[in-house]
């Protein structure tokens, strides 16, 4: 059997593999050798659509090596991957962590964040990679990157994570968020007063090379991923329910302090 796996982080790519997706996820975080590696994620998506990507070369060479392994990776394309994928063909996504522990994440209806204060923190991750506060909930905030004809700089889809406010009053009322906030901290809170007080800036960018920087323990409502008008929501779990669905990939994610 072939799968078919969309990396969205730390780079883009579709992937063929015949590993099954905690499996893949273990192999693409820490190859053949045993230690850590890198923090990566991914979609599974249904193929065999369109003739953008070359389905019948998967199939010809996404086969078993002599000796029966499993051919681990294929890649079909690294280069305006998500644009080219109908959010209709989205299954789970993957969050891995250095170690390669695997936490699979479905899908549920969009809605607006609950815990909304009038402003939003995105790590985009998938094609562009800035940190950014925004006037925008995130739907509204896909379809001003996606769809407004306005703008001279615009992405034909997207994929990003909403981040965890700040307690700017009681920092340790912030929660686990590891050393995210430990530098520039005075310009954290100068874009976050721009988006809110000027209704002529509605996104203000933190940090244009924010990856390295980027741990599970600082994604907030989930991950979303949009084109067109439409756009999909993967919840991330609260401490509480980690606790149940996955303590070890918790563990290994730090989210546990």
């Amino acid at each position: 059997m072939i799968y078919y796996y969309v990396m969205f982080f730390p780079t883009e790519a579709m992937i063929a593999s015949q590993l099954k997706p905690k499996s893949f996820g273990a192999y693409m975080a820490r190859g053949s050798k045993k230690g850590s590696a890198e923090l990566l994620a991914f979609a599974e998506i249904k193929g065999g659509f369109e003739d953008f990507f070359d389905w019948e070369y998967a199939k010809k060479k996404c086969v078993p090596h002599q000796g029966g392994r499993l051919k681990h990776s294929l890649y079909l394309s690294i280069y305006r991957v998500i644009e080219n994928i109908p959010l209709e063909q989205y299954k789970k996504i993957y969050l891995v962590t250095k170690d390669g522990s695997t936490l699979p994440l479905g899908q549920e209806p969009y809605q607006k964040p609950k815990n909304w204060e009038g402003y939003g923190l995105y790590k985009e991750l998938c094609p562009v990679s800035p940190f950014v506060a925004s006037s925008l909930e995130p739907k509204a905030f896909a379809d001003y990157i996606i769809n407004d004809t306005g703008k001279k700089i615009t992405v034909p889809a997207i994929i990003f994570s909403d981040v965890k406010h700040i307690d700017f009053d009681e920092r340790e009322k912030t929660g686990n968020i590891g050393n995210m906030f430990d530098r520039d901290f005075d310009h954290l809170r100068d874009c976050i007063d721009q988006v809110i007080d000027q209704k002529d800036k509605i996104t203000k960018t933190i940090d244009r090379s924010f990856d390295s920087k980027f741990t599970y323990q600082i994604v907030d409502t989930g991950f979303y991923i949009a084109k067109g008008k439409d756009i999909l929501f993967y919840p991330m779990p609260t401490q509480e329910a980690l606790k149940e669905i996955d303590y070890d990939w918790g563990k290994s994610a730090n989210i546990f302090s």
